[in-house]
């Protein structure tokens, strides 16, 4: 039997171990073709339930959205399920319109499959009747809401631990890096934008694009609550420091980021 210190060590390195399965990804060929906002987006979005601003004293404050949005707390959803379309499943507008039972079939393999893979053209789940899937959410919105899951699939998403850790900065370059290397192999990335504990901001992108500049990297999101345009979240080289722009949701400024559904813990 090992003795207290060495049994501690030993917890320790086995810890350790099991964090970088978790951080480290089975390194895969690039996939066949570049993420396309507009094509591999959804067409609804993921709703505000609180109107955002600022006030008479310069505070950032939100009221309670009137009416109360019907599709709501699902930025993890529709992130997670707009990579897992774009990594698994082929559209193909020159086969006919298929049947409601059969679209949920394929929608349920879709949302089924392993979001930190993807699939060989063979291999892919082929949507017929539809050129993209933001053509396929337009017709098919009901479908897709209710076949993605509800609000505590954002809830309870596995990583969420993670958040209450502090972010070194160069965890945060070395997050930057990583996604400099796998946007460009046209693996996009789903990330958690946050700030803790205040939580102004508690959000899912996904990291699709990507620009060098000297001092920064600009990276380009599909953001759930903007489906009409890309967001830009900046990457400063000097401060090693991640910034998300004003929005209607946020009043802009630092955050700390990392990629979920990628791996045993995240």
């Amino acid at each position: 039997m090992m003795s207290g210190p060495l049994l501690r060590r030993g917890l320790q390195l086995a810890a350790l171990a099991l964090l970088l399965q978790g951080c480290a990804s089975t390194r895969q060929p690039p996939a066949g073709r570049a993420y396309r906002f507009g094509h591999d987006t959804f067409a609804y979005a993921n709703e505000l339930v609180w109107v955002y601003g600022w006030d008479a004293d310069g505070q950032w404050r939100g009221t309670p959205r009137t009416p109360k949005p019907d599709y709501s707390h699902r930025c993890f959803v529709v992130a997670k399920s707009a990579k897992q379309f774009f990594a698994h499943a082929e559209f193909d507008p020159e086969l006919p319109i298929a049947d409601d039972l059969t679209y949920r079939r394929l929608v349920g393999e879709v949302l089924n499959s392993d979001p930190s893979s993807t699939a060989t053209p063979s291999d892919r789940i082929r949507i017929p009747g539809y050129p993209s899937l933001r053509a396929f959410s337009v017709a098919q919105e009901d479908l897709l809401k209710a076949q993605s899951g509800g609000p505590w699939r954002s809830y309870f998403q596995r990583g969420h631990w993670r958040m209450i850790f502090p972010f070194s900065r160069q965890s945060q370059a070395n997050t930057a890096e990583a996604w400099l290397q796998a946007i460009p192999e046209h693996r996009p990335a789903v990330a958690h934008v946050l700030t803790f504990p205040s939580l102004r901001i508690n959000h899912a992108v996904l990291v699709f694009g990507v620009r060098e500049e000297p001092e920064r990297i600009v990276f380009l999101v599909y953001d759930p609550n903007t489906p009409d345009r890309p967001v830009e979240l900046i990457f400063d080289r000097a401060t090693r420091t991640f910034h998300f722009p004003t929005t209607a949701y946020f009043p802009g400024g630092k955050v700390n980021v990392y990629e979920v559904y990628r791996g045993l813990l995240y």
